[in-house]
């Protein structure tokens, strides 16, 4: 007998969440979404940085710099689109070891939590 059920990619779930958070976002908002004339989906506008946080709410920056403050308590799905790397840390203020570090245009998870986040500096 064959196994048909389909395997899931760890990272598919955050970034599903993400996009349904995204969605409903348009939709109260009346926005949607365009196509170019390529046939592509324009870059997405909103936040350069987003998170699922522990009060189960999506949080987002944009443009940030240096060290924030991970408001909701961080956890679960992340997505960096900005043009550094995102360094996340357990305690407040960045201090303390890193947990995690994730690249321009990444999406994962961070487990269990973390409390904030420094940005790299681009120029």
């Amino acid at each position: 007998m064959r196994d048909t059920r389909i395997g899931r990619r760890a990272g598919a779930a955050p970034a599903l969440l993400l996009a349904a958070a995204t969605v409903a976002v348009a939709a109260a908002t009346g926005t949607a979404t365009a196509t170019a004339a390529d046939g592509t989906a324009p870059p997405a506008a909103g936040p350069d940085f987003q998170y699922l946080g522990q009060d189960d709410q999506v949080h987002g920056l944009t443009a940030p710099k240096g060290c924030v403050a991970a408001e909701g308590g961080g956890s679960r799905a992340v997505t960096n689109h900005t043009r550094g790397t995102a360094t996340f840390y357990r305690e407040p203020g960045c201090a303390g070891a890193p947990v995690e570090r994730l690249g321009p245009g990444t999406v994962t998870q961070v487990r269990p939590y973390f409390a904030s986040v420094r940005f790299s500096v681009t120029g």
